[in-house]
C-alpha cells in the first residue's frame, strides 16, 4: 500500500504543509538530496531512512550554484519518471523537485560558506562548487528540518564540509554518511559515469585499483605520504585515458594533509578521462597498528 502513496510535490508551501501533517502524527523525519539520475548509491541512502524513520523524504533538484561556468549543468544526465518509479517501488513517502525559481527566485543573493575546507582538493578544480552545495543544503534543511540527513562517502569531503556546517550553525540535524556503492568490477556509482566510453569505463578501475595499493602499503607499514602517493601515481599514469587531478591524504576530520600516516587517514583522487571526471576516496587505518 506505501507504495503506492508517495507524494510528488514542487513547491516550498506545498512540502512544508505535508511535512507538518507527518509532524503532527509524531513521525520522525529522513531526507536525502539528490541531483537526481537515481542510481544504486543514491537509493542505498534511501533505504537508510526507511530503515531509520518514520517518513523519507527525497529531493530532486540539479543546483545550478555548485556547477562552474565550464561544467556540464545542462548536459547532465535526468530522467525524472525512472527517478520517481526507483522511489515509488522503494516506498519514499514525500518527493521534492521544485524548479530554479523555487529555490533561487529573482534577486536571490544569501550563499553560506565553509571557508577553508570549501578551497581545497574539489573546491581547488571546482571553484564555487561547495559554496553551491552548502547553499542548497541549507536551503533544504530549512524547508525540509529533517531528524536525519543521509548522504554517500562517495563524496567524502562534501560530509566533512556539510557536517561542519551544522556544528558552526548549531542545526538541529545528524549528518548520516553510508558507505560508498560500488559496481562489480569496484567501480564507485556516479551519474556521471554514463558519459564514459567503453575504453573509459575500462580505465576507470585504476582509481579503486589505486586506493587499494595505498591501503596495501599502509598495512605492510609504510606511513610516508609521499611514497604512497608516489605509487599511486604510477598505477594511474600506466592508463594512457586517464589524467590525474590531484591525489592527497588527510585528516579524517579536518581534512589537512598528512606527511606521515598516523592513525585514520581519507585518501582522496579525482581523474579525468577525457571530458568526464570522476572522484573516490577510501578511508584507511592500519589494521595492527596498536598506538
Amino acid at each position: 500500500m506505501k507504495k503506492n502513496s508517495m507524494e510528488v510535490l514542487s513547491t516550498i508551501t506545498a512540502i512544508k504543509k505535508a511535512l507538518e501533517k507527518q509532524k503532527s502524527l509524531g513521525r520522525s523525519v529522513g531526507f536525502v538530496p539528490t541531483m537526481g539520475y537515481l542510481h544504486e548509491g543514491h537509493l542505498s541512502l534511501v533505504k537508510g531512512s526507511l530503515r531509520q524513520t518514520d517518513c523519507t523524504v527525497v529531493s530532486i533538484f540539479v543546483n545550478p550554484a555548485q556547477f562552474g561556468p565550464k561544467e556540464d549543468l545542462q548536459e547532465y544526465p535526468r530522467d525524472r519518471e525512472r527517478d520517481l518509479a526507483l522511489l515509488r517501488e522503494l516506498g519514499a513517502d514525500l518527493v521534492f523537485i521544485p524548479e530554479n525559481r523555487e529555490m533561487y527566485p529573482e534577486g536571490f543573493k544569501t550563499y553560506v560558506e565553509v571557508t577553508d575546507l570549501q578551497d581545497r582538493f574539489e573546491g581547488m578544480s571546482r571553484p564555487g562548487h561547495f559554496r553551491g552545495v552548502c547553499t542548497v543544503v541549507m536551503k533544504l534543511f530549512e524547508i525540509i528540518t529533517p531528524e536525519i540527513a543521509y548522504f554517500g562517502q562517495k563524496d567524502a569531503q562534501q560530509a566533512v564540509i556539510l557536517k561542519k556546517m551544522v556544528r558552526d550553525l548549531n542545526l538541529d540535524v545528524k549528518i548520516q554518511v553510508l558507505p560508498t556503492v560500488r559496481e562489480k568490477d569496484g567501480l564507485a556509482l556516479s551519474s556521471r559515469n554514463v558519459y564514459l566510453s567503453k575504453d573509459q569505463r575500462r580505465a576507470a578501475l585504476c582509481l579503486v585499483k589505486s586506493l587499494k595499493v595505498a591501503d596495501r602499503l599502509i598495512q605492510a607499514g609504510e606511513k610516508d605520504s609521499l611514497i604512497i602517493k608516489k605509487e599511486m601515481k604510477k598505477l594511474i599514469d600506466v592508463e594512457s585515458l586517464a589524467r590525474l587531478d590531484y591525489i592527497e591524504i588527510v585528516d579524517l576530520d579536518n581534512l589537512v594533509p598528512m606527511d606521515k600516516i598516523k592513525g585514520t587517514a581519507l585518501i582522496l583522487i579525482a581523474v579525468y578521462f577525457g571530458k568526464v571526471r570522476l572522484i573516490d576516496n577510501m578511508v584507511v587505518k592500519k589494521r595492527s597498528e596498536s598506538s
